[in-house]
């Protein structure tokens, strides 16, 4: 993780957030932090609890059970909000957001702004969306259909634009399998007329 003080390119990017109007008279000591790919965002070894709004690139959140088994909680691009509950709780000590990409975050600390933050219906307003979203998508994952070709489909239908599966790695974290298995079943699916094809890891649904 870098971090970056420019009051210019933080105002410029609260600025462009959709939560800018309101965090940005909390008055607060917003700053930049940047990750790379595969650097972890968010962990249990981490100290400085951090409020992170993203304002470029995506980011995996996963939950790492007791027989070391990684489970996809969630992803998130633009304006997906890290931090929200470390405003109320400790960080859990299970789970971790991992870069997927470049990545970009408006941060302020937690520990220094906890009063202020506490004390704000507005930014309380923001996180109590932020957690009814989150608690929303892990509800739908638990209440998906029982087997993988079922979620497959499911998760093209409803949550790939136009239907379209693009990336099996992608693909695989959120449907909590391996690449193999999920290239397996996109083969089956493409035999039986399901799928068709469009590309590398590129595949359209046609039910």
């Amino acid at each position: 993780m870098k971090k970056f003080f420019e009051a210019d390119l933080t105002a410029a990017y609260l600025q462009s957030s959709r939560y800018g109007p309101v965090l940005n008279h909390l008055g607060v000591d917003w700053f930049l932090t940047r990750y790379e790919k595969g650097e972890l965002v968010t962990s249990p070894f981490l100290n400085e609890p951090l409020f992170q709004i993203v304002v470029q690139g995506a980011l995996n959140i996963y939950f790492i059970r007791s027989d070391g088994a990684r489970y996809s909680l969630s992803s998130g691009e633009k304006d997906y909000i890290l931090g929200d509950t470390e405003v109320f709780y400790p960080q859990n000590d299970s789970v971790y957001t991992e870069a997927a990409e470049p990545l970009t975050c408006l941060s302020l600390s937690i520990v220094r702004h906890r009063d202020i933050l506490l004390a704000s219906p507005e930014f309380l307003r923001v996180v109590g969306e932020s957690l009814s979203a989150k608690i929303k998508a892990i509800a739908a994952m638990d209440a998906a259909p029982s087997s993988l070709t079922e979620r497959v489909l499911s998760y093209m239908q409803y949550k790939c634009d136009d239907g379209v599966l693009k990336g099996l790695e992608q693909g695989a974290f959120y449907l909590h399998c391996s690449p193999r298995q999920l290239q397996r079943i996109m083969n089956q699916c493409e035999q039986n007329g399901l799928v068709k094809k469009i590309g590398k890891g590129a595949y359209v649904l046609v039910i």
